[in-house]
């Protein structure tokens, strides 16, 4: 509840109010514990607190006891008794709930939160397809690849697509982005049709969610309290943790710089917190740090929740400056060693040990520190959390559907679309690199045709060249012939009557009739004798 205008978690033994300081709350916190010792109220109480300053809350509903802030609570005994420890008015006790929008990757049991493949990554990504070093690196490229053509990423059938365009044309790749091995596409490509099996193909797609819309306020002008469905998603330790740092990831790069505000812009709870870390690769625990550490000038404050503060990591650690610190058990060696590294994190209050409180809390105590007003962390303090305002327990069915149909958000985000991205542009694009195959073939067999037909016509052409070639040589031939038969007729004609005359004249000599005898052989002899020169 508020207290104030600040955050009031818990009240110490002193009797000292512990509150959280709004200007103070982007500077990330911690909640821990072991299970059953009071981090689900925890979470509500700060939670309510901040949506009734305004501030939009996410949480990451995992056990599926969360969603019972929309609801009133019930002033019971035992809620009047721990508000009198806190030293809280409980005749002034209004149970009420918090504005709530249900959330669910899978679309069951809130509405349907969808990202893209390209709005995750190839490095989230890759993360949740469990690849190693190499498969990432050739997972990159391929975003390269459809980057660099214009090929959109929003579905599972999309980068299956580009996968299979790689794998298929790996060649035409490999001189530009170096060798990509088959066995690592395959690979590639099993993982993904394992995430369809998962539930990829429902929260990869459109209408992705715009950050921007968890921002606007309530009707009354609280902060809305964003809730994603957890109980199925854990079940997928990978996709989970990997899908709450997208969350970070997008709020890190959507919001502007803002640097220190009178209070923050958002606050987001990341339950089971041990998941993001477990198994994480170098780069991706990079990533983790960067954020945690920039996002704070972007006006978010991130709370870890967990069992215990060494499943975080130092570097994270180090940047958690409000701390709940539940109840941890002790019964093996490590146990005691993450007991004693709890204790050493707060500020040692000289009232106390902080190592034996930390084993002695119970239910519904811890050891809070927060930031003063200086960004000094004040003194470890052993405190009892306030009770929430909100139900303690789950939604029932019929209220939790309510609650989706009558969001704001439900009709935004309720319908999916698919829209021209890579599969439909490389299917039209298999479809036309087939066409124009076959229109080369065609082409090319047209050409052989009509290179058939010009060689015979061409062959037809010779041919009648050369036949036109013969009937003109045997014309000439003819000609030729026929003139000398005529030159030879002539000169026959000219040297008979030459040879008659001429025999004519010798024959005339012994009379009429030696005159007519020669003349015929004159004749004839004329005609033998030139005939020949005119053959």
């Amino acid at each position: 509840m508020l207290k104030d205008g600040k955050v009031w978690v818990g009240t110490a033994d002193t009797g000292e109010q512990l509150v959280i300081l709004p200007k103070m709350a982007n500077r990330h916190g911690l909640v821990s514990g072991a299970t059953g010792t009071g981090k689900t109220v925890t979470l509500k109480v700060m939670s309510e607190s901040f949506s009734a300053l305004g501030v939009p809350v996410f949480l990451a509903d995992v056990k599926g006891d969360l969603a019972g802030i929309a609801d009133a609570g019930t002033a019971s005994d035992a809620i009047r008794e721990r508000l009198s420890t806190c030293g809280a008015d409980a005749d002034a006790y209004a149970p009420k709930g918090s504005p709530v929008t249900l959330w669910d990757i899978y679309g069951e049991k809130g509405i349907q939160l969808r990202t893209t493949i390209s709005e995750m990554g190839p490095l989230l990504l890759s993360r949740i397809l469990q690849l190693n070093d190499l498969q990432s690196d050739i997972l990159t490229i391929i975003f390269k690849i459809a980057d660099e053509n214009g090929w959109l990423l929003v579905d599972t059938k999309d980068l299956k697509s580009v996968v299979n365009y790689v794998s298929e044309n790996n060649k035409q790749f490999e001189e530009a982005y170096g060798k990509m091995a088959p066995a690592s596409l395959s690979v590639i490509m099993r993982a993904i049709v394992a995430l369809e099996s998962a539930g990829g193909e429902t929260f990869f797609g459109e209408t992705a969610l715009n950050i921007g819309d968890w921002f606007a306020p309530a009707p009354d002008g609280r902060g809305m309290i964003h809730i994603l469905e957890s109980e199925s998603l854990i079940n997928n330790p990978r996709l989970y943790s990997t899908f709450l740092l997208w969350l970070l990831s997008e709020l890190f790069e959507e919001l502007p710089e803002v640097g220190d505000l009178e209070k923050p812009k958002m606050v987001f709870f990341f339950d089971e917190a041990h998941l993001l870390f477990n198994d994480a690769p170098k780069a991706l625990l990079d990533k983790i740090e960067q954020v945690v550490k920039l996002i704070r000038s972007k006006g978010v404050g991130v709370y870890f929740c967990t069992q215990n503060p060494r499943d975080i990591p130092d570097g994270v650690l180090a940047q958690l400056g409000n701390k709940v610190q539940h109840a941890l058990r002790a019964y093996t060696p490590v146990d005691q060693k993450a007991v004693k590294a709890a204790a050493e994190s707060f500020r040692e209050n000289p009232a106390f040990k902080t190592y034996d409180a930390i084993l002695a809390l119970g239910t519904g105590e811890a050891i809070v520190s927060f930031l003063g007003e200086d960004g000094i962390p004040m003194m470890a303090n052993k405190a009892t959390i306030l009770p929430p305002e909100s139900a303690l327990g789950a939604l029932d069915a019929g209220r939790r559907d309510g609650m989706i149909k009558g969001a704001s958000l439900y009709g935004k985000y309720s319908n999916a679309y698919d829209p021209d991205s890579a599969f439909e542009f490389l299917q039209r694009k298999k479809i036309e690199d087939a066409e124009a195959l076959e229109a080369a073939k065609r082409e090319e067999e047209e050409a052989k045709q009509k290179a058939k037909e010009e060689a015979a016509a061409q062959k037809a052409a010779e041919k009648a060249e050369r036949d036109a070639e013969r009937a003109k040589q045997k014309e000439e031939q003819a000609a030729a012939n026929a003139k000398k038969r005529a030159a030879k007729s002539v000169g026959s004609s000219v040297a008979g009557t030459v040879g008659r005359e001429v025999g004519k004249s010798a024959g005339g000599l012994f009379g009429r009739f030696g005159k007519t005898l020669g003349g015929n052989l004159g004749a004839s002899l004329g005609r033998g004798i030139l005939g020949t020169f005119f053959k």
